[in-house]
């Protein structure tokens, strides 16, 4: 664990290996998931995308070809370790130095969901932000419309905290969000696996 004066190094993509999942720097091929990923509708809706603002071919072989260069942020595939495919990415973002805090994101293509895969990757990349990276806590926001992934930030360990009213158009209807965190003392107590 880092000391509370560290900074951490987010220059530094590690490879994290679990049981179903290897989580790892982006790599060229990666780009024909998240080319698959953007035009999902559900994915989309998910992520609370504009379904009409996919990124063109340039705009994500510039975003996903430079994640591995950026310094305040960790942006790692996901890969299903029984295919060797990749399934989606985990992210830490919005680093808060003051405060030793991050947002987290992540998105799962069909192919990585329901088979516990999304479970362990968050496991796998919380356990790398307190452990090796010295943070605090990490939030997320997670739409009332996205119980599975809710149940998943639950299982390793998240908090809610709040609701944002009303905060994502999705068609005729407007949708909440739900602000959990999960702060080093937790992780530290359970590991990822409160319920046990």
């Amino acid at each position: 664990m880092l000391s509370d004066q560290a900074t951490p190094d987010f220059s530094i993509k590690p490879t994290l290996t679990g049981e179903r999942v290897i989580l790892r720097p982006f790599v060229d091929d990666d780009l024909d998931t998240f080319r698959a990923a953007v035009a999902d509708p559900e994915v989309a809706r998910l992520t609370g995308s504009p379904a009409d603002d996919a990124p063109d071919e340039e705009r994500m072989r510039s975003w996903y070809g430079s994640r591995n260069a950026q310094t305040d942020r960790l942006d790692l595939a996901v890969v299903d370790r029984a295919s060797g495919a990749c399934v989606g990415e985990v992210v830490l973002n919005n680093w808060d130095p003051g405060n030793r805090n991050c947002n987290f994101r992540t998105l799962l293509t069909a192919a990585g969901r329901d088979r516990g895969l999304g479970t362990e990757a968050v496991r796998l990349v919380v356990g790398h932000g307190f452990e090796r990276l010295g943070l605090h806590r990490i939030s997320l926001e997670v739409f009332a419309f996205n119980p599975r992934a809710r149940r998943v930030y639950e299982k390793v360990g998240f908090v809610a905290e709040g609701v944002l009213r009303q905060v994502l158009r999705d068609g005729d209807d407007w949708v909440d969000a739900t602000v959990m965190s999960i702060l080093a003392p937790e992780w530290a107590a359970h590991r990822g696996y409160p319920e046990r």
